[in-house]
């Protein structure tokens, strides 16, 4: 198989492969040695989303609202997120920004 982006030679190969800061373990793939591109298969494909599944992390994003607490803005983080990074009310958060529409939380 050819690269679809460079058009070079493909090889197989075992490549890790994370949802957020979450390894999900490495998985068949082909990766072309010219510019790093990496296709899983979709046996791959799949063994992702289960390990995602077992690990509770499939489908966790979600949309959340933007409100207000005196003159600040507070966003609220859906309980199912809460609950898989264990936040309490109260604990301290990292929040920066990166890049113009994105924004980080840290715990």
């Amino acid at each position: 198989m050819n690269c679809p982006i460079c058009e070079k030679k493909m090889e197989k190969a075992k490549e890790p492969y994370s949802y957020g800061n979450v390894k999900l373990g490495d998985f068949e793939a082909e990766k072309c040695n010219n510019c790093n591109e990496v296709f899983f298969t979709e046996e791959s494909s799949d063994k992702i989303d289960e390990k995602a599944k077992q690990l509770g992390i499939w489908g966790i994003g979600q949309k959340a609202k933007i409100g207000y607490s005196g003159n600040s803005l507070i966003i609220r983080i859906p309980k199912k997120i809460a609950d898989f990074l264990h936040l309490k009310k109260g604990e301290e958060i990292f929040v920066r920004p990166e890049g113009e529409r994105k924004l980080v939380v840290e715990t």
